[in-house]
């Protein structure tokens, strides 16, 4: 059962290359051995850096599921998740996922993101890309205000 959705995340992914849709990346998310959402990667249709198949499965089946947590739903994917999809992962508490490439795949083909995996590791004042802390005196209220909130859905 796991071959076969993982070969519709696959299919998604060569299908998608060869409409010229966006990149060689499949996701389906099942839940009790049901498709509940299958996307493939759209970031460059929709202009938005943040469509991978993976996020946009996500987002659909969370919608599906008027939930923002996926604890009974298993992920296929055509490609081991980057770092931000793996954080999504993480958010959405899927149960499981299977993946068919590897990173390293990914790398041989032009997709190598092992950049971010370095970069999250570094000191955020130390990133390529410039990140400072200012100090704001208010800076603390938005959590002050969630840790005083009763009625808080937590996540």
């Amino acid at each position: 059962m796991h071959a076969q959705f993982l070969q519709q995340a696959i299919d998604l992914a060569t299908e998608n290359v060869r409409s010229g849709n966006g990149g060689p990346f499949g996701a389906v998310i099942c839940q009790d051995g049901k498709v509940i959402a299958a996307c493939s990667n759209i970031v460059t249709c929709s202009n938005d850096p943040t469509a991978h198949a993976e996020i946009t499965a996500i987002r659909i089946a969370c919608k599906h599921l008027n939930n923002f947590q996926l604890t009974d739903c298993t992920l296929y994917s055509s490609c081991e998740p980057c770092p931000m999809c793996l954080g999504a992962i993480y958010w959405a508490r899927l149960g499981q996922v299977y993946f068919a490439c590897n990173r390293f795949d990914a790398a041989q083909a032009g997709f190598d993101d092992s950049f971010i995996y370095d970069e999250i590791a570094v000191t955020p004042e130390k990133r390529t890309i410039s990140m400072q802390q200012i100090e704001i005196n208010s800076a603390l209220q938005p959590f002050i205000a969630w840790q005083e909130q009763e009625d808080k859905i937590r996540y």
